[in-house]
């Protein structure tokens, strides 16, 4: 009997997977040359327009991120920039589907090897938008995977995720992939089990798998033993989950009887439709980038927005972060192609930068203020003179809505804690209203290495010194001249991460929707 073999990558979402292997990578189908460039064009333009179709029908079905998601590839498809190559290389005389894939790749090209997180991430997009109009000229359709199958392969495709039942089970194990990419959201979202960075692999891999995302391996050809102890750890994970479920309604304490108010972070007003309000303290961190998608968004479609989050929140606070564009999050006609966005105009240097963009937003949010408990914040601050710029926009906005008879309110407006000359330095924002510690940019920026670089994965932890020393003077700072502070970047909801978090100070967390529970749970554990 052969060996079993192991592998080991990153946990991108938590649990456990047992059911038969997968393979994700393609099959090459054959294309049917067509007798003239002109039919060729025409099969081409065919294959797009089925390829939009299906993703049209699949954004109908969906909200949230995943719809986010599909539109962005259905921008794709319908840009010239990105279709135009391959229709000069059809009128060149190559087949349609060489024309694609050549067009195609070298998209995917430059989307992998940039030193960039973002793009990165969109590799399995681009890659996902390719394959889906081969498959249109080939008439070619994706093998169906058994029930409670873990695909394996170098990555998976996002729309592949969106229509795969994952209400049997299963999971997700990926030769390459990213903590960040869509699936991985989605994946979280949807407690999918799911691990990257796997790295090559013996060819031709079959049968059973075992799949540990709790801590980023996978087990093939397992022994007895090993299924049996994969399946002890499994069953503590469904039971820590389970009794997480009982923590859900009840205020999150430590086992010394400290309160810590546990928020959660959304991305999209539609997020809100599926959580009960009475299960966490409020939203500690709504983005706004959802509304900056082809088109730059008007005054009353945000309005609407920041309006419906706050009513469903009653008196409960409400954290908006004006638009964090830049860096991992290019906005068509707002941001800058750059050599280093990471380090470039991003966050609040790049709304400053365009004034006329920002000011549209100051007055959605001031409006909005009416409706519930609204905080504002300001991302990737740095100096104090950024601070002081945003705020009186708002000041001048609020002037000229009062002079025009509009109602509206002044928010609370603070700062996020994401670069470290703020953590560094904090007496020098001791005016703001509030600090929101943006535990993943600061984690990046003090340890030099991307969470989502299976190579540095090691160095990439909240829990390193030198980043929770920082953690803990900001929240020092914070209680000395009563200033509120909290954590709504990822490590929030990391269970591993909570107790390091209120050691160090913290009682105000952050997550996402789907971490609340376990994150209650977590902190009930905590002796301190």
């Amino acid at each position: 009997m052969p060996e079993p073999l192991k592998l080991q990558g990153i946990p991108a979402s938590a649990g456990y997977a047992e059911g038969p292997l997968f393979n994700l990578d393609p099959v090459v189908a054959r294309y049917k040359g067509k007798a003239t460039a002109a039919d060729e064009r025409l099969a081409l333009e065919t294959a797009i327009g089925t390829a939009t179709g299906r993703l049209a029908k699949l954004i109908q079905a969906t909200d949230g991120d995943a719809a986010d998601i599909l539109e962005f590839q259905l921008a794709m498809l319908e840009d010239d920039a990105l279709t135009g190559p391959a229709f000069a290389a059809i009128a060149a005389g190559q087949p349609a589907d060489a024309a694609w894939r050549q067009a195609l790749d070298a998209e995917i090209v430059g989307y992998k090897t940039s030193d960039q997180d973002y793009f990165r991430a969109r590799a399995a997009d681009m890659r996902d938008i390719r394959d889906q109009v081969l498959r249109a000229l080939t008439a070619d359709s994706a093998a169906a995977a058994p029930t409670g199958a873990i695909f394996y392969g170098e990555d998976i495709a996002p729309t592949r995720f969106l229509e795969t039942d994952w209400s049997a089970g299963g999971g997700i194990a990926l030769k390459a992939g990213s903590t960040a990419s869509h699936v991985a959201m989605l994946a979280r979202s949807r407690g999918v089990p799911m691990i990257v960075g796997l790295g090559a692999s013996p060819a031709d891999l079959a049968g059973v798998a075992l799949l540990d995302a709790e801590h980023g391996g996978i087990v093939l050809r397992p022994t007895r033993a090993e299924v049996e102890a994969f399946r002890q750890s499994s069953s503590s994970f469904a039971a820590r989950r389970d009794r997480a479920e009982t923590f859900l309604a009840r205020p999150a304490v430590t086992k010394a009887g400290t309160a810590v108010r546990v928020q959660v972070n959304i991305a999209d007003p539609s997020d809100v439709d599926g959580i009960d309000v009475s299960t966490c303290d409020g939203v500690g961190l709504m983005r706004t980038e959802f509304l900056f998608g082809k088109t730059l968004p008007d005054e009353e479609s945000q309005y609407r927005a920041y309006r419906k989050v706050l009513e469903w929140a009653g008196d409960r606070p409400v954290t908006i972060r004006t638009i964090d564009a830049g860096g991992d999050k290019p906005v068509p006609g707002f941001t800058v192609e750059e050599g280093n966005p990471f380090l470039g105009l991003r966050g609040i240097r790049l709304s400053l930068a365009r004034p006329e963009v920002f000011r549209v937003q100051i007055r959605a949010l001031l409006r909005a203020a009416l409706h519930g408990n609204l905080k504002v914040m300001f991302p990737m601050v740095a100096v104090w003179d950024e601070y002081q710029r945003a705020a009186a926009l708002f000041a001048e906005e609020q002037a000229a809505l009062a002079a025009r008879g509009v109602a509206q309110k002044m928010p609370p407006l603070g700062i996020m804690v994401e670069v470290p000359s703020v953590a560094i330095a904090p007496e020098a924002f001791a005016e703001v209203a509030f600090f929101s510690i943006g535990s993943n940019d600061l984690t990046q920026y003090v340890m030099a290495a991307a969470r989502d670089n299976a190579s540095v994965a090691h160095l990439n932890s909240i829990r390193n010194p030198a980043v929770l020393r920082l953690i803990a003077s900001v929240a020092a700072f914070g209680r000395a001249q009563k200033i509120p502070v909290s954590l709504c970047g990822d490590a929030g909801g990391d269970p591993a991460a909570i107790p390091a978090l209120i050691e160090a100070g913290l009682r105000d967390l952050s997550v996402v929707p789907a971490q609340l529970a376990m994150a209650k749970v977590a902190i009930a554990d905590v002796s301190i």
